[in-house]
C-alpha cells in the first residue's frame, strides 16, 4: 500500500524522507528523519517504533546497514515489515520482509534507498532512485521529482490517497513537514503545491527560530 525515499544530499547534508499510499495520514506512520543522523521509512504493516530505534542506532554510531541488521534480528514480526534507511555517510540499507503485501520491491544507491509494497510493478522503486540520482537541486525538489517519477512508472496497485515529505538540517526539528493526509485526487500532486509554497519561506522559519530579531517580516497584516 505504500511507497517511498529516504535520502540524503551530499553538498548539504540535508536528509529528506517522502512516502505516499492508499491509507489515510500515511507519513504521521513512516516518517522519520534526523538532523546529523539520518533518514528512515518504516513501511507495511507498519510498526512505527522500527523508525526510532533505527535513528537511535544510528545516533549512537551504527551505519544504516548495521541499523538495519540490527532490527532485521531484533524486531517484532519483521517478516512482514518493509525498513529504509540512509545515514551521515550516504550509505542505504533496506530490509523487506518476505511477506510484504503484493508485488513489493526495493532498490538503492548512494545517498538514496526506495522501496515498495502493493505495487503496480517490481520496477518502481528502481525507477525511483532513477530519477532521484538523475535530479539536481534542493533535496526538496528532487524528492518531489522522485515522487511523481513513481507515479509514472505506474506507482501502487490502486490509486495513492495521501503523502508527506519531511527535511532536517542542523537544528532539532523538521525544517519542512508537509502533509496531505487524504485527498480523492493526487496526494503526490498536493504535497507538490504545498512544497512549492512553503520551500521560499522554509530558511526564514529556521532563522524565526533561532533568532526573531534577524528574522525577515513575517507577511501577515499589521505586521512592521
Amino acid at each position: 500500500m505504500t511507497f517511498s525515499i529516504v535520502a540524503r544530499c551530499s553538498r548539504t547534508g540535508m536528509f529528506g524522507v517522502a512516502v505516499s499510499s492508499s491509507s489515510p495520514a500515511v507519513a504521521a506512520r513512516c516518517a522519520y528523519a534526523q538532523a546529523n543522523v539520518g533518514a528512515v521509512a518504516s513501511q507495511n504493516v507498519t510498526d512505527p517504533t522500527l523508525g526510532t530505534r533505527a535513528l537511535d542506532l544510528m545516533a549512537r554510531g551504527a551505519s544504516a546497514t548495521e541499523a538495519v541488521s540490527i532490527l532485521k534480528r531484533t524486531g517484532a514480526y519483521m517478516e512482514f515489515r518493509q525498513l529504509l534507511a540512509v545515514d551521515g555517510a550516504g550509505i542505504s540499507a533496506i530490509h523487506s520482509g518476505p511477506k510484504a503485501l503484493g508485488i513489493w520491491a526495493e532498490a538503492r544507491a548512494e545517498n538514496v534507498a526506495c522501496g515498495g509494497n502493493l505495487l503496480a510493478n517490481s520496477g518502481v522503486p528502481q525507477a525511483m532512485v532513477d530519477a532521484f540520482l538523475a535530479s539536481e537541486g534542493h533535496l526538496g525538489d528532487r524528492i518531489i521529482a522522485t515522487m511523481r517519477a513513481a507515479l509514472k512508472a505506474g506507482g501502487e496497485a490502486g490509486p495513492v490517497r495521501s503523502a508527506g515529505m519531511k527535511l532536517v538540517r542542523e537544528v532539532a526539528w523538521p525544517v519542512a513537514d508537509l502533509r496531505c493526509d487524504w485527498t480523492e485526487d493526487c496526494p503526490i500532486e498536493e504535497l507538490g503545491k504545498l512544497w512549492d509554497i512553503y520551500k521560499p519561506q522554509l530558511d526564514a522559519y529556521v532563522t524565526r527560530a533561532i533568532n526573531p530579531s534577524d528574522a525577515p517580516s513575517y507577511g501577515v497584516p499589521g505586521d512592521e
